[in-house]
């Protein structure tokens, strides 16, 4: 089924009803009804016709959050086309990336990035349209075009970029099946019965994000969008608009709690928080429960880009401390604090040894997962492909964990080495190739240190020639990478520990680092 059609139907059931009300609206805070999202969604669709786009062609959103960034998203998929959502907080190299590899037709951006785009547009780029400067009147002088066009189930939907152990994003292939198939199995199409209000301040080209909006769009929760998280603006949103659930990351949360409004903010409307996409501090998790009134439920959930979001879920009731019957269930549940719940119907999970073993419960190995919603493979990377899934469509998803008596799946750390900030996956042989274009740099290493407010904190260690120093690095990076990619700490060591082949032993300085409290 097409991935439109979880818009279309419910806009047929309930067309009166508000689906989204949109805080980036110019001039303030707008409703919009599912008759008139769908509208807007049939005109991108016949602008996007009238340039050449057909079924199968990609179509780029390179913008934060916004009812003319969810029509966009919904005009492509109804023509069949492939949405690629990119990262808007990528640099130079990494945008070049996105929009070369993925080989986008159209673009739909802002006009904050429009400069960044055109100095790494391709050739394969035929269109470059602004949401906010000239979209509205090239949407409205379209035709209509209110079909959402028949696909097969094995039909890419979207490419989701996520950064892997290479030097660039790899694009995860999510088929409308998988995609359509995850919310519907999870959701009855909207009513007209209130479920209330999500905000949606994750950014739509991550995959928590984009199956928060499509859960809450095809179920008839309304969605209240923010172009960006910001947390003091986040807890003024949630106030000003009665907002009854949330999906946060875990440095979202953290925030929060740190916001100087939280204590003058009503949070009496909050009914549900779900949080995932990086390792949750303990140390956060429960400062939240301790902080939000007691009607909060919260929930973590956990999954991978490659499994269309969520496998795993720790519930409301393993959360609740204040509701155990006594010290010792307690204690369990500050224990599953540590998990990531349990695995859903629709997965199967194994651990397995280096050796290809399955490991019984208790022993750590890495954790496999199966589910009919795998990804499709990497974009033009089939070798990648074969790594990550294995010929009985085992997913190896490279971290390491185990399971309890009771089928709680705990994570113990990573197979690889991937650091996971904020919710975002940064690969650190991306960093260190940008670092060793240093003269001055001998050789490096890049690791994520835990941290509460990030989940992980990016740290280097560095060999220097003589005259090298950490402030050249610093503004090397601050040329070169994202924001969230630069180290945010430097250690000046003698040597790198090494395997006797020469490898680096990342894990070897994780310890070292953290004792010097970097």
């Amino acid at each position: 089924m097409n991935l439109a059609s979880l818009l279309d139907l419910p806009s047929m059931i309930v067309p009166e009803s508000i689906v989204l009300i949109d805080t980036t609206a110019p001039g303030g805070t707008r409703q919009v009804t599912y008759e008139e999202l769908r509208e807007g969604v049939s005109k991108v669709a016949g602008l996007l016709m009238s340039l050449g786009v057909e079924q199968g062609d990609r179509v780029g959103v390179y913008a934060t959050n916004s009812t003319e960034c969810i029509e966009a998203m919904f005009g492509a998929s109804a023509l069949g086309a492939t949405i690629v959502p990119m990262n808007y907080r990528a640099a130079d190299e990494e945008t070049a990336h996105l929009l070369a590899d993925s080989g986008s037709k159209v673009v739909f951006s802002e006009t904050r990035y429009q400069d960044l785009i055109e100095a790494n547009r391709p050739d394969s780029l035929e269109h470059l349209i602004l949401l906010d400067d000239g979209y509205g009147a090239q949407r409205d002088d379209a035709d209509e075009y209110p079909l959402v066009n028949e696909v097969d189930d094995d039909d890419l939907a979207t490419l989701l970029y996520t950064s892997g152990t290479t030097s660039l994003p790899k694009g995860v292939k999510l088929t409308h099946g998988a995609l359509s198939g995850y919310i519907m199995g999870a959701n009855d199409a909207a009513d007209g019965s209130d479920l209330g209000r999500m905000i949606l301040a994750a950014p739509l080209y991550h995959v928590a994000g984009l199956t928060s909006m499509l859960n809450a769009l095809y179920s008839g929760r309304v969605t209240v969008v923010m172009a960006q998280f910001e947390a003091e603006k986040w807890l003024d949103t949630l106030a000003a608009q009665r907002a009854t659930h949330a999906f946060l990351v875990p440095t979202m949360l953290a925030r929060i709690l740190d916001a100087p409004n939280l204590d003058s903010t009503d949070l009496s409307s909050l009914e549900a928080v779900t949080y995932g996409a990086a390792p949750m501090p303990p140390a956060v998790i429960r400062r939240a429960i301790d902080m939000f009134p007691d009607s909060v439920g919260f929930s973590g959930a956990y999954g991978q880009t490659e499994t269309t979001s969520t496998v795993a879920v720790l519930g409301p009731d393993d959360h609740d401390l204040a509701g155990a019957a006594d010290e010792t269930e307690r204690n369990q549940r500050l224990a599953r604090l540590r998990s990531v719940g349990e695995v859903l119907d629709d997965v199967a999970v194994r651990v397995v040894s280096p050796d290809g073993q399955v490991l019984d419960t208790g022993e750590i190995g890495e954790v496999q997962l199966m589910t009919y919603r795998a990804m499709d493979g990497y974009w033009g990377a089939e070798e990648k492909t074969r790594v990550t899934i294995d010929d009985e469509g085992w997913v190896h998803t490279g971290d390491l964990g185990y399971l309890d008596d009771d089928n709680y799946l705990f994570l113990t750390g990573r197979a690889g080495d991937m650091i996971i900030r904020g919710g975002e996956n940064v690969a650190p042989e991306e960093i260190e190739a940008v670092i060793y274009e240093l003269p001055t740099v001998v050789e490096v290493a890049v690791v994520g240190i835990p941290d509460e407010e990030w989940g992980e904190r990016i740290v280097a260690a560095v060999v220097l020639r003589e005259g090298g120093t950490t402030e050249a690095l610093d503004a090397h990076c601050h040329e070169h990478l994202a924001p969230f990619k630069r180290p945010t700490a430097w250690h000046v060591i003698g040597e790198l520990p090494r395997t006797s082949t020469g490898k680096v032993l990342r894990r070897n300085l994780i310890p070292v680092l953290e004792e010097l409290g970097l």
